[in-house]
């Protein structure tokens, strides 16, 4: 799995979804669309990436995927 497209799809639904004023709206944007339309594969490795520390998405994106993990 392309981790750093992942990340690029990742954030182009953040960026999507930060125009949401009411942030914790966005965030659940964020990790709903993950939901339906990732395959598990996908979802378990971005999961896997923000659990090391990766730093690369948007905060509302981090904050979906962990929501994703638990």
């Amino acid at each position: 799995m392309d981790t750093h497209n992942l990340i690029k799809m990742a954030n182009n639904i953040g960026a999507f979804f930060k125009s949401e004023p009411d942030r914790e709206l966005a965030v659940k944007g964020v990790e709903q669309h993950i939901r339906n339309f990732w395959e598990p594969r996908m979802r378990k490795a971005i999961v896997e990436y923000v659990q090391q520390g990766g730093t690369e998405l948007m905060d509302i994106v981090s904050e979906a995927v962990l929501h994703i993990a638990k």
